[in-house]
């Protein structure tokens, strides 16, 4: 049986599926992903994206780090594509308990999906690192410079930099649901970022499924592969009842 095939018969007998992805669920929605030819980390800035997106260089040089942070990672305007808008008609319907995402777009959300467990947090969370004051994506956009509260403290993104550790209860509850599913979908991620890419460890089941363009270093533990485009395989398994 063809693969896709394969996977649209999973699909149909899962009532407990969970989707881990990265950041080629959102490419088709015109979002950048990093480590691509023409991605972020291809790029040429006075300092590597690692470095303008850590910890220390955010309290070091600020006002860079906003100035990349807005030109950069600031991913408004964008709409769900396929994948998102199945995913959660999914949830929808029963058959999907959970997305985990590294991404930080709020996209899943938009497309409708409600359990999502963001790992690397989100740009539409903002918060003063004085008093705790929400701010929303835009007034990080529209603002010069560093962007400040009315209390005077810094107006800090809600998003996991390199040297910051990753939300606990985030990672406690994707673990949670990694480890009930009876089917765990992994798409549009080179799983080479830890610690996210180690939560697939603990799916115990038989239907671990990895869609990615590339191979990843989980390939030889896979139940089914498929090197193929995201979209294409959502496409597949939902077609005509989607519009991008």
């Amino acid at each position: 049986m063809d693969k896709r095939e394969i996977l649209k018969q999973w699909v149909s007998e899962s009532r407990n599926i969970v989707f881990f992805g990265g950041a080629g669920v959102s490419t088709e929605s015109g979002i950048k992903d990093f480590r691509s030819v023409d991605g972020l980390y291809s790029q040429k800035f006075d300092y590597p994206p690692e470095t303008i997106i850590s910890h220390s260089f955010y309290v070091r040089k600020p006002e860079y780090f906003f100035r990349f942070y807005r030109e950069k990672m600031l991913p408004l305007g964008y709409e769900p594509n396929v994948t998102h808008k199945v995913l959660a008609k999914w949830e929808r319907e029963g058959k999907l308990s959970a997305v985990v995402t590294q991404n930080i777009d709020g996209l899943h959300q938009k497309a409708g999906s409600r359990r999502v467990y963001e790992l690397h947090g989100s740009v539409l969370r903002n918060y003063c690192t004085r008093c705790g004051k929400a701010y929303s994506a835009e007034f990080i956009r529209d603002c010069a410079g560093v962007p400040k509260c009315d209390c005077g403290g810094t107006v800090k993104p809600d998003v996991v930099l390199y040297e910051e550790g990753l939300d606990q209860g985030t990672i406690e509850g994707a673990v949670r649901a990694i480890a009930g599913a009876d089917m765990l979908i992994v798409g549009g991620t080179s799983l080479t970022v830890y610690p996210a890419a180690g939560l697939i460890q603990y799916y115990g089941g038989n239907r671990l499924v990895l869609i990615n363009r590339d191979e990843t270093p989980y390939d030889d533990q896979a139940d089914l592969v498929l090197h193929e485009s995201l979209g294409d395989v959502f496409r597949f398994l939902e077609p005509g009842s989607i519009h991008n």
